[in-house]
Protein backbone atom coordinates (compact mmCIF):
# COMPACT_ATOMS: atom_id res chain seq x y z
CA UNK A 1 0.00 0.00 0.00
CA UNK A 2 1.09 3.57 -0.46
CA UNK A 3 2.31 5.84 2.45
CA UNK A 4 0.24 8.98 3.11
CA UNK A 5 1.47 11.21 6.00
CA UNK A 6 -0.68 13.81 7.06
CA UNK A 7 0.53 17.01 9.00
CA UNK A 8 -1.94 18.36 10.95
CA UNK A 9 -2.76 21.59 13.14
CA UNK A 10 -4.37 23.45 15.25
CA UNK A 11 -7.43 23.67 12.41
CA UNK A 12 -8.10 19.96 12.47
CA UNK A 13 -8.95 20.44 16.60
CA UNK A 14 -10.81 23.50 16.33
CA UNK A 15 -13.96 22.02 14.93
CA UNK A 16 -13.61 19.83 18.05
CA UNK A 17 -14.03 22.92 19.98
CA UNK A 18 -11.05 23.75 21.06
CA UNK A 19 -9.25 26.98 20.84
CA UNK A 20 -6.11 27.56 18.93
CA UNK A 21 -3.68 30.04 19.88
CA UNK A 22 -3.71 31.63 16.32
CA UNK A 23 -7.45 32.60 16.30
CA UNK A 24 -7.02 34.01 20.17
CA UNK A 25 -4.71 36.91 19.56
CA UNK A 26 -2.00 35.22 21.27
CA UNK A 27 -3.83 34.25 24.00
CA UNK A 28 -5.43 30.76 25.30
CA UNK A 29 -8.20 31.12 27.48
CA UNK A 30 -6.96 34.77 29.18
CA UNK A 31 -3.24 33.67 29.14
CA UNK A 32 -0.52 34.94 28.14
CA UNK A 33 2.02 32.34 26.43
CA UNK A 34 4.72 33.73 27.85
CA UNK A 35 3.53 33.40 31.24
CA UNK A 36 2.62 29.47 30.86
CA UNK A 37 4.04 27.95 27.83
CA UNK A 38 8.01 28.73 28.40
CA UNK A 39 10.93 27.03 30.76
CA UNK A 40 11.16 30.14 32.32
CA UNK A 41 7.04 30.37 32.95
CA UNK A 42 8.00 26.81 35.06
CA UNK A 43 10.62 28.25 36.54
CA UNK A 44 9.07 31.18 38.06
CA UNK A 45 5.53 29.83 38.72
CA UNK A 46 4.64 25.89 38.55
CA UNK A 47 1.57 26.13 39.77
CA UNK A 48 0.24 28.66 37.57
CA UNK A 49 1.57 26.54 34.70
CA UNK A 50 -0.13 23.07 36.19
CA UNK A 51 -3.34 25.41 36.75
CA UNK A 52 -3.38 26.01 32.85
CA UNK A 53 -2.65 23.03 31.20
CA UNK A 54 -5.23 21.31 33.72
CA UNK A 55 -7.61 23.69 32.39
CA UNK A 56 -6.51 23.13 28.64
CA UNK A 57 -6.67 19.15 29.50
CA UNK A 58 -10.56 19.04 30.90
CA UNK A 59 -11.08 20.87 27.69
CA UNK A 60 -10.21 17.83 25.46
CA UNK A 61 -11.50 15.24 27.64
CA UNK A 62 -14.60 17.31 27.31
CA UNK A 63 -14.65 17.06 23.06
CA UNK A 64 -14.49 14.58 20.78
CA UNK A 65 -12.85 13.66 17.41
CA UNK A 66 -14.46 15.28 14.58
CA UNK A 67 -15.37 14.24 10.85
CA UNK A 68 -11.65 15.19 9.94
CA UNK A 69 -10.46 12.98 12.23
CA UNK A 70 -12.26 9.60 11.56
CA UNK A 71 -12.12 10.92 7.77
CA UNK A 72 -8.30 10.27 8.30
CA UNK A 73 -8.59 6.24 10.03
CA UNK A 74 -11.28 6.10 6.50
CA UNK A 75 -8.27 6.22 4.43
CA UNK A 76 -6.53 3.60 6.29
CA UNK A 77 -8.49 1.04 4.37
CA UNK A 78 -6.60 2.09 1.29
CA UNK A 79 -3.51 3.34 2.23
CA UNK A 80 -0.69 2.91 5.27
CA UNK A 81 -1.24 6.44 7.02
CA UNK A 82 1.07 8.14 9.25
CA UNK A 83 -0.43 11.14 11.00
CA UNK A 84 2.42 13.73 12.66
CA UNK A 85 0.47 16.07 14.51
CA UNK A 86 1.28 19.39 16.36
CA UNK A 87 -1.50 19.02 18.25
CA UNK A 88 -1.34 17.84 21.90
CA UNK A 89 -5.11 16.32 22.37
CA UNK A 90 -5.38 12.96 21.45
CA UNK A 91 -8.65 13.30 19.05
CA UNK A 92 -6.03 11.24 16.38
CA UNK A 93 -6.51 8.22 18.83
CA UNK A 94 -9.92 8.42 19.84
CA UNK A 95 -11.19 8.61 16.02
CA UNK A 96 -9.30 5.46 15.99
CA UNK A 97 -5.97 6.39 13.84
CA UNK A 98 -2.90 3.62 14.12
CA UNK A 99 0.18 5.56 13.82
CA UNK A 100 0.12 9.26 15.48
CA UNK A 101 3.81 11.15 16.29
CA UNK A 102 2.95 13.97 18.14
CA UNK A 103 5.33 16.65 17.63
CA UNK A 104 4.93 18.84 20.30
CA UNK A 105 4.38 16.23 23.17
CA UNK A 106 0.68 15.05 24.79
CA UNK A 107 -1.21 17.15 27.45
CA UNK A 108 -2.57 13.57 28.77
CA UNK A 109 1.06 12.80 29.62
CA UNK A 110 3.12 13.76 32.31
CA UNK A 111 6.91 13.79 32.70
CA UNK A 112 9.80 14.02 35.29
CA UNK A 113 11.11 17.16 35.68
CA UNK A 114 14.98 15.40 35.95
CA UNK A 115 14.79 12.78 33.57
CA UNK A 116 12.76 13.63 30.52
CA UNK A 117 12.68 9.69 29.01
CA UNK A 118 10.61 9.28 32.27
CA UNK A 119 6.76 10.19 31.13
CA UNK A 120 3.19 8.90 32.59
CA UNK A 121 -0.54 9.03 32.03
CA UNK A 122 -2.67 11.28 33.75
CA UNK A 123 -4.94 9.62 35.74
CA UNK A 124 -8.04 12.33 35.31
CA UNK A 125 -7.53 15.53 34.12
CA UNK A 126 -5.57 17.21 36.76
CA UNK A 127 -1.61 17.55 37.77
CA UNK A 128 -0.72 19.06 40.48
CA UNK A 129 2.24 20.05 43.01
CA UNK A 130 3.42 16.85 44.49
CA UNK A 131 2.91 14.51 42.32
CA UNK A 132 6.68 13.50 41.30
CA UNK A 133 8.21 11.26 39.13
CA UNK A 134 10.15 7.62 40.44
CA UNK A 135 12.84 9.92 41.41
CA UNK A 136 11.13 12.16 43.67
CA UNK A 137 11.12 15.52 41.13
CA UNK A 138 7.99 17.15 40.42
CA UNK A 139 5.89 15.97 37.22
CA UNK A 140 5.56 18.85 34.27
CA UNK A 141 3.47 18.24 31.62
CA UNK A 142 4.78 16.20 28.72
CA UNK A 143 4.51 19.41 26.17
CA UNK A 144 7.58 20.85 23.95
CA UNK A 145 6.89 24.56 25.52
CA UNK A 146 8.66 27.73 23.47
CA UNK A 147 12.22 27.85 23.72
CA UNK A 148 12.74 24.16 23.81
CA UNK A 149 14.09 21.25 21.47
CA UNK A 150 11.54 18.64 19.54
CA UNK A 151 12.88 15.89 20.13
CA UNK A 152 10.49 13.96 18.13
CA UNK A 153 11.03 15.99 14.58
CA UNK A 154 13.71 13.39 13.24
CA UNK A 155 11.31 10.61 13.39
CA UNK A 156 9.32 13.03 11.50
CA UNK A 157 11.49 13.61 8.91
CA UNK A 158 12.15 10.10 8.48
CA UNK A 159 8.35 9.38 7.87
CA UNK A 160 8.14 12.17 5.55
CA UNK A 161 10.77 10.81 3.37
CA UNK A 162 9.16 7.81 3.28
CA UNK A 163 5.67 9.82 1.93
CA UNK A 164 4.10 8.64 -1.48
CA UNK A 165 1.47 11.34 -1.05
CA UNK A 166 1.81 14.20 1.81
CA UNK A 167 -1.15 16.05 3.17
CA UNK A 168 -1.31 19.16 5.41
CA UNK A 169 -4.35 19.71 7.40
CA UNK A 170 -5.19 22.96 9.53
CA UNK A 171 -2.00 24.43 10.15
CA UNK A 172 -0.77 27.83 8.89
CA UNK A 173 3.11 26.39 7.99
CA UNK A 174 4.53 29.05 9.72
CA UNK A 175 5.54 27.44 12.93
CA UNK A 176 8.83 26.00 12.68
CA UNK A 177 10.36 23.50 12.57
CA UNK A 178 7.14 21.84 12.06
CA UNK A 179 6.43 24.18 9.09
CA UNK A 180 9.86 22.88 7.19
CA UNK A 181 8.50 18.84 7.34
CA UNK A 182 7.18 19.36 3.77
CA UNK A 183 10.89 20.56 2.31
CA UNK A 184 11.54 16.76 3.42
CA UNK A 185 8.75 15.21 0.86
CA UNK A 186 10.28 13.52 -2.36
CA UNK A 187 10.42 15.33 -5.57
CA UNK A 188 7.57 14.75 -7.67
CA UNK A 189 4.74 13.51 -5.08
CA UNK A 190 1.45 15.07 -4.70
CA UNK A 191 1.19 17.35 -1.80
CA UNK A 192 -2.59 18.23 -0.65
CA UNK A 193 -3.22 21.09 1.24
CA UNK A 194 -6.44 21.52 2.94
CA UNK A 195 -7.25 24.98 4.88
CA UNK A 196 -9.77 27.73 4.62
CA UNK A 197 -7.16 30.62 5.10
CA UNK A 198 -3.74 31.03 2.74
CA UNK A 199 -1.06 28.83 4.48
CA UNK A 200 2.30 29.56 3.80
CA UNK A 201 3.18 26.99 0.80
CA UNK A 202 4.47 27.77 -1.97
CA UNK A 203 5.38 24.90 -4.53
CA UNK A 204 4.19 23.95 -7.73
CA UNK A 205 2.76 20.84 -7.09
CA UNK A 206 0.43 21.51 -4.23
CA UNK A 207 -3.25 21.28 -4.55
CA UNK A 208 -5.82 23.40 -2.56
CA UNK A 209 -8.61 22.72 -1.12
CA UNK A 210 -9.67 26.06 0.52
CA UNK A 211 -12.16 24.76 3.09
CA UNK A 212 -12.36 23.63 7.03
CA UNK A 213 -10.73 20.50 7.96
CA UNK A 214 -14.17 18.85 8.02
CA UNK A 215 -15.53 19.13 4.67
CA UNK A 216 -11.72 19.95 3.04
CA UNK A 217 -10.81 16.16 4.71
CA UNK A 218 -13.82 14.63 2.98
CA UNK A 219 -13.52 15.77 -0.32
CA UNK A 220 -10.01 14.26 -0.09
CA UNK A 221 -11.28 11.17 0.84
CA UNK A 222 -13.16 11.23 -1.96
CA UNK A 223 -10.22 12.70 -4.40
CA UNK A 224 -7.61 9.77 -3.05
CA UNK A 225 -10.27 6.63 -3.22
CA UNK A 226 -10.85 7.45 -6.92
CA UNK A 227 -7.44 7.89 -8.15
Amino acid sequence: MKQLVVLTGAGISAESGIATFRDSGGLWEGYDVTEVATPEAWERDPKLVLDFYNMRRKAVLDTVPNEAHKALVQLEKHFTVSVITQNIDNLHERAGSSNVLHLHGEILKSRSSKNPSLIYDINGAELNIGDTCELGSQLRPHIVWFGEDVPKMLDAVEIVQRADIFVVIGTSMVVYPAAGLIHYTNPGIPIYVIDPGNPDVNQSRVHFINEKATTGTQKLVQLLTNL
